[in-house]
């Protein structure tokens, strides 16, 4: 057989796989479509099956499907039809056993997210639907055990804080993270996130409707080529449930989405503290373009997690109105890692009830120390074509004396209604271009 040959034939098998990859219908498999009953099991023993001959689509119809956690595996897809809602259980036994995750930049072993892959790829979630996560009952018990742990020092006022003790090595988890997260691991009890891809190529968000995250949103991990374009994300407001947070994720590309959340809009981030300056992998090769972005902590953020490094990252045309803060990166002490070669472009704010353009490095108030591989850096940024009607504080750039701020350049910057001054402490090579507050230039 010759070359020429041999390739027709692979080229015939692949498109014959690809036109019988199955459209599994649902409703007609017997899902329960009033979100009455649990179709966890025919859910994941679907997807387990088509993936075992090369892959297909589960394909919901208008319809309300109660689950608990998916297992995507690779070459899978979910497709919403319009009026189609996958509604995840407020059970929380829906989704254990423990499995590992990354929470707020922490390898550990907790709950199952609701929709989960890893090691997997080419995988899919798309549609006219709608996920809602049914957070209220995670934030409710959040809120408990908070409260608790402040007022009384309980940490046992459930049965998950002790699996959790039992799953985890809390003597490293300890010894891996600053002191400014121990009051967190203090509680034993971390919600789950809701896309939460670990290690997977080719991911694929597009078109939902995502609500009522218990926490982060889209969070793939540790991921390459993640597109996520078009899809509407909503928790009513609602502790950390931040929308899309790529993190340790290379080749990522978020446009033409709407977001507004009860924490940061989108977030870029690499993990946190020593754990990830042991992993060293960075957050790199990042678009972020065409998005609106309504309440939230930032507009586009990155940090506080960026241990491995954040790297090669452009943010363009997008519209903040009545966010807290628009761009902002933050880091503190004890983070370590380096934000570099980062480019801003045609941003438009409006209402922002704090800073517009942030850039702190005294983000947690940690005490000074020399500088080492703890030391964050931020370098390398330029900004241009932002414009901003009624803002608090206009542009804050804060280093730290160890390590300044570096190589910022800030073009046709047009700020109205300003309450506050800019504020600039520790950082050089600073150049301002263009840049006016109120009909003043800064210099």
């Amino acid at each position: 057989m010759n070359k020429r040959t041999f390739l027709s034939l692979l080229l015939c098998v692949c498109c014959l796989s690809f036109l019988h990859a199955e459209r599994v219908d649902m409703q007609q498999a017997g899902a329960d479509v009033q979100g009455r009953k649990l179709n966890t099991a025919l859910i994941n023993s679907t997807i387990d099956r088509l993936n075992a001959h090369g892959g297909g689509t589960l394909f919901f119809p208008a319809g309300t499907y109660l689950t608990g956690s998916i297992h995507m595996k690779s070459n899978i897809t979910l497709e919403l039809e319009a009026g189609a809602t996958l509604k995840f259980s407020e059970n929380f036994d829906d989704f254990l056993p423990y499995v590992e995750v990354r929470h707020e930049g922490i390898m550990m072993k907790s709950f199952q997210p609701l929709i989960y892959a890893v090691d997997a790829e080419n995988i899919t979630i798309k549609g006219e639907g709608t996920l809602d996560g049914q957070g209220k009952a995670w934030w409710t018990e959040f809120f408990r055990v908070l409260v608790d742990l402040r007022d009384n020092g309980k940490r046992n006022i459930n049965k998950y804080q002790p699996m959790f003790e039992k799953e985890n090595d809390l003597k490293a988890l300890y010894a891996e993270t600053n002191e400014d997260w121990h009051g967190t691991l203090d509680r034993r009890f971390f919600r789950p996130p809701f896309i939460h891809p670990i290690r997977c190529k080719n991911v694929r968000v597009e078109g939902v409707k995502i609500i009522n995250s218990p926490f982060w949103t889209v969070n793939p991990e540790f991921c390459d080529n993640v597109t996520i374009k078009g899809i509407t994300i909503h928790n009513v407001p609602s502790p950390n449930t931040d929308g899309i947070n790529p993190e340790s994720c290379k080749n990522v590309h978020i446009s033409d989405c709407h977001i507004s959340v009860g924490d940061d809009c989108i977030t870029i981030k690499s993990g946190r503290d020593l754990q990830a300056r042991k992993l060293g992998v960075p957050c790199e090769n990042i678009t972020i373009t065409n998005c609106t972005m309504l309440s939230g902590h930032g507009g586009v953020v990155i940090g506080s997690e960026m241990s491995g490094g954040v790297k090669k990252v452009t943010i363009s045309n997008c519209v903040f109105d009545g966010t807290d803060r628009g761009i902002r990166l933050k880091s503190t002490r004890g983070r370590g890692g380096i934000v570099e070669d980062i480019r801003v472009s045609n941003i438009v704010m409006s209402n922002i009830k704090k800073e517009a353009i942030v850039f702190n490095l005294k983000y947690s108030k940690m005490p000074a120390e020399p500088k080492s591989d703890r030391t964050p850096e931020f370098r390398n940024i330029y900004v241009s074509g932002v414009t901003v009607r009624d803002v608090n504080t206009p542009i804050m750039v804060v280093g730290l004396p160890e390590a300044p701020i570096t190589g910022i350049v800030m073009r046709d910057v047009y700020i109205q209604n300003a309450k506050q001054r800019c504020v600039f402490e520790d950082c050089k090579d600073l150049v301002l271009d263009d840049v006016y507050v109120d009909g003043k230039e800064i210099k």
